[in-house]
């Protein structure tokens, strides 16, 4: 032991001691240091580069000589010279251990990188995915101890990686004898091991391969469906898309689609089909723009709410349209992709699905929670996940509550008159001025101002087309702060607004917002109609919040978390003219982006962000809004701009609300009975 080498990693700071001649990959395994080799240590791969130190480290009471490891070697030599590597740079399996050393291991040579999820929580995901490829050296057939090449392929596995058991199905069986006999029985494997321990065989090809290895985390979405193709081996996303969900024809709420299939024997089977062509689609679409074949997508993740998720896995959503709102199963589940018909990627690709939390918050909320940690927060966040269907969660270090809340597709631009999807050419901001009641906005695709020079130019490809959702809520929002929206949500005529932009439109009036008529385009408004459809909206979202509250016993909120596709656009200021959100100072209202697809990434690349979140599932408190006679009450007073109840004294602080009424009879009742009529 005397004669033994001192040798310590870092940035981890392991050390042991290790006989001389010990490659350094081996001490890094022995120690527990993350140092990647997917050739298993034969000077093939590169993975496993790391960075010696030589001379005085204090720090760690050593002197590093020069010769502390061994020579450089051909190996090493060959590798730079075809693929190069930095100077000073060693492979760790040929590197061995001749007296103390200080060696470093970088970023890229870590197996379980890290990579950060974004800027806002500075947050870091562990890559630690369930697929990963492995090299190995199979030993050849012998008539002398008979067995079979997948029986051999698994002693490889064993012997050399630590894998004790595998499994491989019809097609890895067909493929496995030519592809071992082309690399002379060197082969490489894509092997799928979850959280579970399960471990199975996807993929072999034959040596050293070195292409690409690719995973996708789908969003199903009421509305949308948005798709992540990540990198399996460092996190990155390399392309995403997104296609509008086509199970909208069938109903645009989720309770009409349960409704569908009710009322139409066999209508769950068309959903069913509708969107799993939908994803094997979108697959293909990202596929072909990362440039890869699909046949390298191993694995699949699936975040959505219960009905997308039964309608998808191909069980009937009915139990979810009446009390007590019964899943078929709220577990995670782990299955073959093309069980259900995902047919676009490898035959052997896996998918996961995230656990549900209960009735109507589906796995799409578990992914939020999963990307937003609100279990781990000193304050009480309230986080909501804007969409068709908002998922809605409340919490802090002691407890946290979820609800779902039927918002509706006006959110995202559908119900809406001029409203479209989020596209080149539509309007997603806009603004208004208070005095001259003339608007300004600003087309996806283009940075100019409707009122700057160079925007006709800039746009002319695109033109101006409609209005997504981010563009109807700021829109709703600015006719408010300019008067020309009254509290109880009536649009003012010209008289009374003082501009000819409002105009009548039948009983109500509507304001004009663009007119692109003389170039043959489209003309954009802003109706009494959608007025009443972001009111209803709102409210139901406002309600949920409020309903949570009510169940934590408090007023107030820390802070506000804007999350999902949608959500990420939208101005916090004028979400809280509108009353979407409980009031809060503006500068704790944040965007998480799409939160779940964030989620459903983190699951993709970390087999225990898997495990985590099933635990994590299991201590939220699920209130249910549709038997909850507070919501009624909650939503009624949220019908109004912002809300007929809260005082909202932080948004106060940096907006004006003009005190107007556009009520011609003189009171709200007055309303009420001409809606009546």
């Amino acid at each position: 032991m005397a004669d033994d080498a001192l040798v310590i990693f870092t940035p981890s700071g392991k050390r042991g001691r290790f006989a001389h001649g010990t490659p350094i990959l081996t001490a890094a395994r022995q120690l527990g240091v993350d140092l990647d080799s997917v050739c298993g240590g034969r000077g093939i791969c590169s993975k496993c580069q790391v960075s010696p130190g030589v001379g005085e480290f204090p720090k760690h009471g050593v002197t590093v000589s020069p010769e502390a490891l061994s020579a450089w070697n051909s190996v090493e030599q060959r590798y730079k010279d075809k693929r190069g590597m930095l100077d000073g740079r060693r492979l760790g399996c040929q590197a061995q251990v001749m007296g103390d050393v200080v060696v470093d291991v970088p970023p890229e040579s870590q197996l379980h990188r890290q990579v950060v999820r974004k800027a806002a929580s500075a947050r870091v995901v562990e890559m630690d995915p369930a697929t990963r490829l492995y090299f190995v050296e199979v030993a050849e057939p012998d008539m002398h101890e008979p067995s079979g090449d997948l029986e051999r392929l698994a002693n490889a596995l064993r012997e050399q990686w630590e894998i004790p058991r595998v499994e491989a199905g019809p097609t890895i069986l067909r493929k496995l004898q030519p592809v071992l006999r082309k690399g002379k029985f060197q082969i490489t494997v894509a092997l799928y091991r979850d959280h579970t321990g399960i471990s199975r065989i996807l993929d072999v090809w034959p040596g050293l391969y070195e292409g690409a290895l690719c995973g996708i985390a789908f969003d199903l979405g009421s509305t949308t469906i948005a798709a992540h193709l990540s990198d399996l081996r460092d996190g990155s996303v390399i392309a995403s898309g997104g296609i509008m969900n086509p199970q909208i024809r069938f109903g645009e709420d989720l309770m009409s689609r349960v409704s569908y299939s009710m009322m139409n024997p066999g209508g769950d089977i068309e959903m069913t089909k509708a969107v799993r062509e939908a994803i094997n689609t979108l697959s293909l679409n990202v596929a072909e723009e990362a440039g890869i074949d699909p046949l390298a997508i191993m694995e699949t993740v699936i975040v959505c709410n219960p009905v997308m998720h039964h309608l998808f896995m191909g069980i009937d959503p009915v139990e979810l349209g009446q009390a007590p709102f019964a899943l078929a199963t709220s577990s995670s589940l782990s299955l073959p992709a093309s069980e259900v018909d995902l047919t676009a990627i490898n035959p052997e690709a896996r998918l996961y699905i995230l656990p549900c939390i209960a009735g109507h918050v589906g796995a799409d909320a578990a992914a939020v929670a999963l990307s937003e940690a609100p279990q781990l927060s000193e304050d009480l966040v309230l986080i909501v996940d804007v969409g068709t269907n908002a998922e809605i969660l409340l919490g802090n270090k002691t407890r946290v509550l979820a609800c779902s809340s039927p918002t509706g597709p006006a959110f995202e631009g559908a119900q809406i008159s001029s409203g479209q999807r989020a596209a080149p050419g539509a309007i997603e901001h806009l603004e208004i001025d208070p005095e001259t009641k003339e608007p300004r906005f600003k087309v996806i695709g283009c940075d100019i101002w409707s009122n700057e020079d160079g925007f006709a130019e800039a746009t002319a490809s695109t033109g101006v087309t409609g209005i997504c959702g981010s563009g109807i809520i700021e829109a709703v929002a600015e006719m408010r702060m300019a008067g020309l929206v009254d509290p109880a949500g009536l649009i003012g005529g010209p008289e009374q607004t003082g501009t000819p932009r409002s105009r009548a439109a039948g009983r109500t009036h509507e304001y004009l917002v663009y007119d692109g008529s003389a170039q043959n385009g489209p003309v954009i408004t802003v109706t009494q109609g959608d007025i009443r459809a972001i009111q209803l909206a709102k409210a139901a979202l406002y309600a949920g919040a409020r309903l949570l509250m009510d169940e934590f016993g408090t007023e107030t909120v820390d802070r506000v978390v804007l999350a999902g596709a949608f959500g990420a656009h939208i101005s916090p200021k004028h979400a809280m003219v509108l009353g979407m959100i409980p009031d809060c100072p503006l500068e704790n209202v944040t965007s998480a982006g799409n939160a779940a697809g964030t989620g459903a990434r983190l699951a993709l690349c970390n087999v225990a962000a898997r495990a985590g979140v099933e635990k994590q599932v299991g201590q939220i408190h699920k209130v249910e809004t549709a038997i909850e006679p507070k919501f009624q009450q909650h939503f009624v007073n949220a019908s109004a701009i912002p809300n007929a109840v809260e005082g909202f004294p932080h948004l106060l602080k940096v907006v004006h609300l003009p005190d107007v009424s556009h009520n011609t009879a003189g009171s709200e009742s007055g309303t009420r009975r001409r809606r009546k009529r």
